[in-house]
């Protein structure tokens, strides 16, 4: 191709130049925007038709019907909350703590949760938590996994605090801690049988805690609040139910009194290898109990070795013959009739009688005695002279009066009343026997408040457990005149001295006024060679301040009479509380015959 041709095909460089810019000016005219009305118009529509449609549908949530969202979110959140209250303390008359809740906690297990998180695949921190509750680990899975859908199951109940920090720190899926609480006893074995215990849900089961349960327990307030997830609270809405607080119970034991009887009762029925024992202290005026011990007994707080049979408060459930104790009654009886004069003599010679086929006898030939010399000598011969002389409905009611064949007021479980028949026909020999404590029974709770009522004049209070404030003092009945009961006291005074059958129960310094007692134990077809010893009194004599019983069940041994098996533990712990009580010792006077009633003072040899 010639060079000319080639010149002729290339493009005039001026005509390209003047058309790149009308080239330019249609490029930008095809990328600018164009609204296109309808699609522009729809979508806002649209934009605002879903707007519209929340907004008509949260008003219809919110105003119109919100119940049920409410509801849902309710049964998510809304957790009814317990405040649980911890039991009423029991004191005695001075303050002193006999039972008091400490909290504790209790380990439970979420088998679903543990299941889902796989929790027993921890070997070591599972291993631990077996230890803690004293399972092998193997067991403990296997019962875990039985049910795996349950959601509650106790693994141990009432752990200390240390054992508590340690499971919480092992941070187990599906195990937790709920807080509870444990009844404990810091007078243990000493009042046990008194106080009582509580269940592991604390709720009472024996003694006190029993009887009063509902005063100590109160009531759990019952709150409705909002929860978050992870379960705090974070609304506190209503009180759904006003819980009731627990009551303090202030009992008339003196801790020192009652700390002192066990002592001593232990130390005796462990010296002469008896199989039980009671003793049971009262405030001659106001009728409280101020002790009440009993052998053998147990640690409430250590419950894995307790047997039931030292659970049982002796002092008011078991029973036994008074025997000789209860003289003084068919003495103040006979001189309350009128059948007897204070300074009359009655003939026991020779020493027994027949009576209906059957013979009373004393011990020996006794002769002829006084009033005071018939309770000091203990002679069967002179009550049973007197009981004859009365009808024995008379002295029925007479015993009855001084508590014997009832319930003596305490209002403990398991109280028993005692045998007091109620025949209407009687041979001379079963009241001759009646006389001097055979054909009935009593508990030595009862025994104590026949001399308490004789050391306060003769009138009665009933027997309480809790303290008495003196305006509270119910009023007294009188069961016999105050002149004969002032008698017999001063004639039980010289039990201690020598002619009397307790000289073991002297007390240096105080005048003793009381009486022992020996009884074969019933058998089958009649009596045992078992006996039951006891001793109850009064001191000091000249005013009395304290009533005491002391029984000592079956002792071994050459020596089971009152006088040298119960009498001891009566001087001992009769001295210690008259001292601890500060009741002043009282000079020693001529022993009088207080009979203002019957025309004067008399003089006695």
């Amino acid at each position: 191709m010639k060079p000319s041709q080639r010149r002729s095909r290339r493009p005039n460089a001026r005509a390209t130049k003047a058309a790149k810019p009308a080239a330019k000016s249609g490029a930008k005219q095809k990328l600018r925007p164009t609204l296109f009305q309808m699609r522009y118009r729809f979508v806002v529509f649209a934009l605002c038709s879903v707007f519209v449609a929340i907004v008509a549908r949260a008003a219809y949530i919110q105003v119109i019907s919100p119940d049920r969202l409410i509801n849902e979110g309710d049964m998510r959140s809304l957790r009814t909350q317990t405040h649980e209250v911890q039991r009423g303390l029991i004191t005695d008359r001075n303050g002193e703590m006999l039972a008091v809740s400490v909290p504790v906690e209790a380990i439970w297990a979420d088998p679903k949760v543990l299941n889902q998180r796989h929790s027993f695949d921890d070997k070591r921190r599972w291993q631990a938590l077996a230890e803690v509750i004293d399972e092998q680990p193997e067991a403990l899975a296997a019962r875990l996994k039985a049910n795996p859908k349950r959601r509650f199951v106790y693994l141990k109940r009432q752990v200390t605090p240390a054992l508590a920090r340690y499971v919480r720190e092992l941070r187990i899926p599906g195990i937790g801690l709920k807080p509870e609480s444990r009844r404990y006893y810091p007078a243990g074995e000493i009042t046990a049988q008194l106080v009582g215990i509580t269940n592991i849900d604390d709720k009472g089961l024996e003694g006190v805690e029993s009887q009063y349960d509902n005063w100590l327990t109160g009531s759990a307030s019952k709150m409705k609040v909002r929860k978050s997830r992870d379960g705090k609270v974070v609304e506190n809405l209503s009180v759904i139910e006003e819980g009731e607080n627990p009551n303090d119970l202030k009992l008339s034991i003196d801790m020192r009194l009652q700390s002192l009887a066990y002592r001593e009762l232990k130390k005796a029925t462990e010296y002469h290898m008896a199989s039980s024992g009671s003793i049971v202290i009262m405030d001659v005026v106001t009728g409280e109990v101020l002790a009440m011990a009993n052998t053998p007994s147990y640690n409430p707080n250590q419950r894995s070795s307790m047997q039931s049979f030292a659970m049982r408060n002796r002092a008011i459930t078991d029973t036994f013959e008074p025997g000789s104790t209860i003289k003084p009654l068919v003495v103040a009886t006979a001189l309350a009739e009128g059948v007897v004069k204070p300074d009359e003599v009655i003939n026991t010679s020779p020493g027994w009688r027949r009576i209906g086929g059957s013979i009373v006898r004393d011990y020996r030939n006794l002769g002829k005695l006084d009033l005071t010399h018939v309770l000091l000598k203990s002679s069967n011969m002179g009550t049973a002279n007197l009981a004859l002389r009365m009808d024995v409905e008379t002295v029925l009611n007479s015993y009855a009066g001084f508590g014997l064949g009832d319930y003596s007021g305490v209002n403990l479980p398991g109280e028993s009343t005692g045998v007091l028949s109620r025949r209407t026909r009687w041979s001379d020999f079963e009241r001759a026997t009646l006389s001097f404590g055979y054909g009935l029974s009593a508990t030595p709770l009862q025994l104590a408040k026949v001399y308490a009522i004789l050391g306060n004049g003769g009138r009665k209070h009933p027997a309480s457990v809790l303290k008495v404030r003196a305006d509270q003092l119910p009023p007294a009945e009188q069961v016999v005149p105050e002149w004969v009961a002032d008698e017999v006291v001063t004639m039980l005074s010289g039990i201690t001295g020598p002619e009397g059958t307790a000289k073991q129960a002297h007390i240096d310094g105080y005048t003793v006024a009381g009486k022992t007692g020996t009884s074969r134990k019933a058998v089958a077809g009649g009596y045992g060679d078992d006996y039951v010893t006891y001793f109850a009194g009064l001191a000091p004599a000249e005013r009395p301040r304290l009533a005491m019983s002391v029984v000592i069940n079956d002792p071994k041994g050459e020596q089971y009479y009152g006088g040298t098996v119960a009498a001891p533990v009566f001087a001992k712990v009769m001295a210690g509380a008259l001292q601890m009580l500060n009741v002043a010792p009282y000079t020693p006077k001529p022993s009088v015959r207080v009979a203002a009633k019957r025309g004067g003072v008399n003089d006695r040899s």
